[in-house]
């Protein structure tokens, strides 16, 4: 992979590694600083071609094309905010071999710069991994969820991954949920479209429409209190923010989500302790992206939760569930 030049063309020849890569994700990760917006122009004003011909952002690369990329300068401050955030972030991993890895991520973190954000986990994975060739995102998290994050290693490792995730392919993944409400149904199917949109200030938000895509969420009651509920959520769609959504619509926002939630409730529990959004990616089981056998991943409930179930435990009276 040649180094982007900020001052002259770079023109490189697409390895096998990076065989059915889509452009603008190849040109984020080999642009590193450079923002999405700027990237998105080049594409789309001409100044990046392959072949000598213009293509969409969403163009897959083929081994053997001859990439062109003008030159794009990052401002210096930018780069030493990536190196020394990313230095501070000691990423624990729950599972790794030569196809991919499963980072535990912390609540707070993105899983990659961009939007305001200087750093994201695969930024510091990659300042604590100079030696790796190859490291992207299998999938996403959101800034504020906690849990077991997916990481190729080797391009025929990540599209197969990617295939599963858009498939379903096997793949089972759950989340444990906090919200608001007493919930009272231990088994319920969620089929509610969603549909992407943007605030006048740009920010992307979703919501449920009849014109949205088909999401499903299934919802299985964990613990009940006077005032909460705690569920385990099964998604059968990946959508974004589909959790989240679901459950606001359906009047139980999870408690602390600054998006879809009760910001005045999330005052309140800030106050008792709770200073996160509390939903955390637990489990996840798939076919290995390579040999097919089958892996199962766990994390472990974030010391910040527990500690927030034992106030509830000690403070509210549960009616349902196990005791925490």
């Amino acid at each position: 992979m040649a180094e982007v030049g900020k001052i002259s063309v770079t023109k490189t020849i697409v390895s096998e590694e990076d065989h059915g890569q889509r452009l603008d994700n190849y040109l984020l990760r080999v642009c590193k600083g450079v923002p999405r917006s700027r990237i998105y122009h080049c594409v789309r004003s001409g100044e990046v071609r392959v072949n000598s011909g213009r293509v969409e952002v969403s163009y897959r690369l083929k081994t053997g094309d001859l990439l062109r990329i003008p030159p794009l300068r990052v401002a210096q401050r930018d780069a030493e905010i990536v190196d020394g955030a990313a230095i501070k972030a000691d990423l624990p991993i729950l599972f790794e071999d030569d196809a991919f890895l499963a980072v535990d991520k912390p609540a707070g973190i993105a899983v990659h710069g961009g939007s305001g954000v200087s750093f994201g986990v695969i930024e510091a994975l990659r300042k604590q991994r100079p030696e790796a060739r190859f490291l992207e995102l299998a999938h996403r998290l959101d800034r504020e969820t906690s849990g077991i994050l997916l990481v190729g290693k080797k391009r025929s490792a990540l599209n197969a991954l990617h295939d599963q995730f858009r498939s379903g392919g096997g793949v089972d993944k759950r989340y444990w949920v906090l919200v608001s409400g007493r919930w009272m149904d231990p088994l319920r199917n969620v089929r509610l479209p969603l549909l992407k949109y943007e605030l006048p200030s740009g920010e992307r938000r979703v919501r449920v429409a009849d014109d949205g895509k088909a999401s499903h969420t299934v919802f299985r009651l964990l613990g009940r209190w006077r005032r909460f509920s705690l569920l385990e959520a099964e998604l059968k769609t990946g959508r974004t923010h589909q959790i989240r959504v679901h459950l606001s619509h359906l009047g139980f926002p999870i408690v602390g989500d600054e998006k879809y939630g009760d910001f005045t409730l999330n005052r309140e529990l800030q106050r008792e302790g709770l200073k996160r959004m509390f939903l955390h990616a637990k489990q996840i089981r798939l076919p290995h992206p390579l040999t097919g056998e089958p892996v199962f991943l766990e994390s472990s409930l974030p010391t910040a939760l527990v500690t927030f179930l034992h106030y509830l435990s000690q403070h509210d009276a549960q009616d349902y569930g196990q005791a925490f």
